[in-house]
C-alpha cells in the first residue's frame, strides 16, 4: 500500500535486515500504509545512496520526500508522527528511559552475539555461545517487569519490536551454526514471549523464510570460517 501526497511513505529495506524489519513491523502495527523498497546491498540504488549518505545503509525511511535514517531513530520518529496505534513507547518518563535503554542493549549487546555464533567455529563460537547465554540472561532477568503477561500488536511496544527482530531468526541460527540458543529451561520468559511474538499476525507478514534465511546464514558462515585469520 501506498500513502499519496504529502504524507507518503517509502521504506528502502532488505529482507534479511533485523533493522529493516523492525521499521516495518512498526509501520505494521501502526496500521501506516507504506511503499516498500528492496535494496541489493551488493549494488545499492542511487536514491539509497542520496537518502542515506553517511552510512549508505537500510533501512531509510522517506517520508513527504524527506529521509530518516538508523532504524532505532526511525522507530521513535514513528511513534512521535503517527499517533493513531498503539504507542511504541510509554507516556511515563521513568518508563521511557527503560524501554530505551533495554532497547539499546538488544540493538547493541544481543544482536552481535547472535551473528558472532554463526560466523565462528571451535573455540571462539563456543565462548560466543556462553556471551548469547549472558546476555539472554541478563535480558530474562532485567526486562521481566517490561513483559507485559500477553502480547499481541497492541503492546508490542519499542522493546518487543527490536527483540522480535533480533531473535526472528534464532531458528536459523541454530541450524546453521548447530547449537540451541534459545531454551526454555534456562530463558522461560523470553522463549515464551518469542513464542508469543510470532503468532502476531503483523510479525508473520514480515518473517522471513526459514530456508531463505538458513541460506543467507550459511553462506556469511561458510565466508567467515574461509576469511584468513588475522
Amino acid at each position: 500500500m501506498e500513502l499519496e501526497g504529502e504524507n507518503k511513505v517509502k521504506l528502502h529495506g532488505m529482507w534479511a535486515s533485523p533493522f529493516s524489519l523492525r521499521v516495518e513491523l512498526a509501520l505494521k502495527v501502526k496500521g501506516i500504509p507504506y511503499e516498500y523498497i528492496e535494496e541489493n546491498l551488493k549494488n545499492k540504488s542511487p536514491l539509497l545512496l542520496k537518502y542515506n549518505p553517511v552510512h549508505k545503509k537500510v533501512p531509510v525511511l522517506i517520508h513527504s520526500g524527506r529521509p530518516i535514517a538508523e532504524s532505532l531513530v526511525i522507530l521513535e520518529y514513528i511513534d512521535d508522527t503517527w499517533k493513531n496505534g498503539p504507542k511504541l513507547l510509554p507516556e511515563d518518563p521513568y518508563r521511557r528511559a527503560q524501554v530505551r535503554f533495554w532497547t539499546s542493549f538488544l540493538h547493541q549487546q544481543l544482536s552481535e552475539s547472535m551473528i558472532t555464533v554463526v560466523k565462528t567455529d571451535g573455540e571462539a563460537q563456543e565462548s560466543a555461545i556462553k556471551d548469547a547465554f549472558e546476555k539472554l540472561k541478563v535480558v530474562e532477568e532485567g526486562m521481566a517487569e517490561l513483559f507485559p503477561a500477553t502480547v499481541g500488536s497492541e503492546n508490542l511496544g519499542l522493546h518487543g519490536i527490536v527483540m522480535c527482530s533480533i531473535l526472528y531468526v534464532f531458528e536459523a541460527v541454530e541450524d546453521v551454526a548447530g547449537v540451541k540458543l534459545m531454551d526454555p529451561e534456562k530463558n522461560p520468559l523470553i522463549f515464551s514471549w518469542v513464542k508469543a511474538l510470532f503468532e502476531i499476525s503483523e510479525v508473520r507478514e514480515i518473517k522471513p523464510d526459514h530456508d531463505k534465511m538458513v541460506g543467507l546464514l550459511q553462506f556469511i558462515r561458510n565466508n567467515a570460517l574461509q576469511a584468513p585469520k588475522a
